[in-house]
Formats: structure tokens, C-alpha cells, sequence
């Protein structure tokens, strides 16, 4: 019995330095390529397509929704009620660091990648990135990557130019991009765009850290 919890002792001890020699191999990865991701955020910025494009208030809405805690937070958040446990920057490590993104252990990776690039781009860069390669659902034309393209596919409009209601839909879809159809009527979609509507104007409130779909404002 004592070998046995000796050999068990040991079996941990080296998953638990795996999996954070894991994790180190993706923060020193985004370490390495943080030029290459600091001058493509900064065309984007350039080009128009940054947070601050959004709007004052539009910007306050699209962090209330997907990651309340994110200028605070320094690449994770387990705390903050709606956050559920991914930030904007792992979300998009999930898209900079890998060719493929698959859950479990890759969450390991996906966040050293995270705090790697917490420490060498600024907030407005990371988001700049995340505007960029978020998936948006389908339009006419096929499958929407970012942000700004569909709000200028379905619309017609950049962002900052939508309607309440249009800017809330938008936002509506970022949950299940697959499942929601910006270009036909979606009860789903409108209700979900109605809790949005209800957080962003301070009436209702997550339930918890995992409360991102806002069944606290239903």
C-alpha cells in the first residue's frame, strides 16, 4: 500500500511539472512572437478597426458582456460574476497559439499564452487582436471572422454607427456563433440581445462567475 501511494505520490508530481512546463512553453511563445502580434494590433488600430473605434459606450458594453474584469485582471479571472473562465486574452491565444485549439490540457497552454501576451502588448493591442479573429456566425457570403467585417457584412455599418438594438445582436452572437443566424429571425438571438439590453443599462446583474449566458437578467 505505501509503494503504491509512493508511486501515485510521484505519478502527480510529475503531471503537475508537465503541465506547467506546458504552460511556460506558451507564455515564452508569445513572449517570442509579441513583436509580430504588437504591429499587426497596430495596423488594426490604425486602420480603424480598434476598441476605441467601437465607441466610449460600446466599448463599456462589449467588456461588460465578455469579460467584466478585463482591465483589471492581468490575463485570467475567476472571480468577477459573468466573467465565466475565459478572458479576451485567452480567448484569442486560442487563435494566435494554436493551429488547432482542443479543451482540456490545451487550456494549460492557452493561458501561459495569455499571460504572455498580458505582459508585452497594452489592453487596447490584445483587443485589437480579439476584435480581428472572433468568430461572427454566417452571413450570405459564408462564415463571418471579426468583428468589425460583420458588423459591415449584416449591416452596412461599422459598429459604431448601429442602432442599440443591432450593436446588442452583434454582441448576442459571440456566445455560440455556430447555433445563432444574424441574418434571419431568431427568437434565441433577440432574447439573448434583451439581456444584454437589461445588464448594459444596469437593471439586472450576473448571477455568478459562470453566468455568462445572463440568467441573472432573464
Amino acid at each position: 500500500m505505501k509503494r503504491a501511494l509512493r508511486v501515485a505520490t510521484v505519478l502527480l508530481l510529475v503531471a503537475a511539472v508537465g503541465l506547467s512546463v506546458y504552460g511556460a512553453l506558451g507564455y515564452w511563445d508569445a513572449v517570442r512572437r509579441s513583436d509580430e502580434f504588437v504591429t499587426r494590433a497596430n495596423a488594426l488600430i490604425a486602420d480603424g478597426k480598434g476598441p476605441q473605434n467601437l465607441g466610449t459606450e460600446y466599448l463599456r458594453q462589449l467588456i461588460l458582456v465578455q469579460d467584466p474584469g478585463y482591465l483589471e485582471h492581468g490575463g485570467v479571472d475567476l472571480s468577477t460574476p459573468g466573467a465565466g473562465l475565459t478572458t479576451f486574452s485567452q480567448s484569442v491565444s486560442k487563435r494566435l497559439g494554436f493551429e488547432e485549439f482542443r479543451p482540456g490540457v490545451g487550456k494549460i497552454r492557452q493561458t501561459g499564452f495569455a499571460l504572455g501576451l498580458e505582459s508585452r502588448l497594452s489592453k487596447e493591442q490584445i483587443l485589437a487582436l480579439w476584435l480581428d479573429t472572433v468568430e461572427m456566425g454566417r452571413s450570405a457570403d459564408g462564415w463571418m471572422t471579426g468583428f468589425f467585417h460583420a458588423s459591415e457584412s449584416v449591416y452596412g455599418r461599422a459598429p459604431a454607427g448601429l442602432s442599440d438594438l443591432e450593436y446588442h445582436r452583434l454582441l448576442a452572437v459571440l456566445i455560440a456563433p455556430g447555433q445563432f443566424r444574424l441574418l434571419e429571425e431568431d427568437k434565441a438571438l433577440d432574447d439573448r440581445a434583451a439581456r444584454i439590453a437589461r445588464l448594459a443599462s444596469g437593471d439586472c446583474h450576473p448571477d455568478d462567475l459562470r453566468d455568462v449566458w445572463l440568467d441573472g437578467c432573464t
